[in-house]
């Protein structure tokens, strides 16, 4: 039976290809830095079908300590890793960025991207262990493509340097002969609370009316992307993959056919 590990996956999209993966026969370690809503999680993941075991880790992606404490954790429970995911990341408050607190740089900068290097290596020298390797993928955001936006700076440049990141691990793997393989998923613009909560839900985020127009055409559940990506994982089997839920095919047509699919993600309930 096949392992997944996912950081930061108590809720949102982390918690969503949990789901996929546990009604696929997969083992599950989910990841959360709050015990309590680690806990629930994992019991709503039991309660699902599914074939495999599931169990939580206490940790932060900010810490490499606790990143090579949870692939050794997963490694002894189950034997092995097969796909672990670096989905753990915050937003930034909607400020540019002389108006931010050196706390809230390094909180962005030590989840978003200090997060997915060090996860990634975590998972690395665990799988390097392994005759079969394994798969890797970082999650892509806002600014991979080099997108900007006032407020969205920091973000923007963390996920770009996932981005390069994750390319250039890749090509670390290949040059070294490696089993372990290293790929990026991209889930456009998703509906969740971090689309509105910046820093885990420690500071609200007043998105101007312009911003929330895109996001109503372009914007998807969490459960809607999270089938599209876990599909192109399972199906998977190359180095430096990237799996894609908001191609430029799939925007364009969104924008085309906006005026007879109106949606309204932020009315009020």
């Amino acid at each position: 039976m096949k392992t997944v590990v996912i950081t930061g996956s108590t809720r949102g999209l982390g918690f969503e290809m949990a789901k996929l993966f546990r009604q696929n026969g997969w083992n599950l370690v989910i990841n959360g830095v709050n015990p309590q809503r680690l806990d629930k999680a994992k019991e709503e993941l039991l309660g699902l079908p599914g074939a495999g075991a599931a169990e939580g880790f206490s940790g932060s992606v900010a810490s490499g300590g606790d990143l090579l404490a949870l692939a050794a954790f997963a490694a002894e429970r189950f034997g092995h890793i097969d796909i672990w995911i670096n989905n753990a990341g915050v937003n930034q408050p909607m400020k540019a960025v002389w108006e931010l607190s050196e706390e809230e740089i390094d909180a962005v900068l030590d989840i978003d991207l200090r997060g997915a290097i060090l996860g990634s290596r975590a998972a690395a020298l665990q799988m390097e262990k392994q005759p079969e390797g394994g798969f890797i993928y970082n999650i892509e955001g806002y600014g991979s493509n080099d997108a900007m936006m006032l407020g969205l700076n920091l973000y923007g440049t963390s996920k770009r340097a996932v981005t390069h990141f994750t390319q250039a691990f890749a090509k670390e793997l290949a040059e070294r002969g490696s089993k372990v393989r290293a790929g990026r998923l991209s889930p456009g613009i998703m509906i969740t609370d971090f689309t509105v909560k910046a820093l885990d839900g420690k500071e609200s985020i007043s998105l101007p009316e312009k911003t929330k127009k895109v996001y109503n055409i372009l914007g998807d559940y969490p459960d809607v992307v999270a089938a599209h990506l876990v599909k192109g994982m399972l199906a998977n089997t190359k180095n430096n993959a990237h799996i894609e839920w908001l191609t430029t095919g799939k925007a364009a047509w969104r924008f085309m056919t906006a005026g007879f699919n109106k949606r309204d993600f932020f009315a009020e309930k």
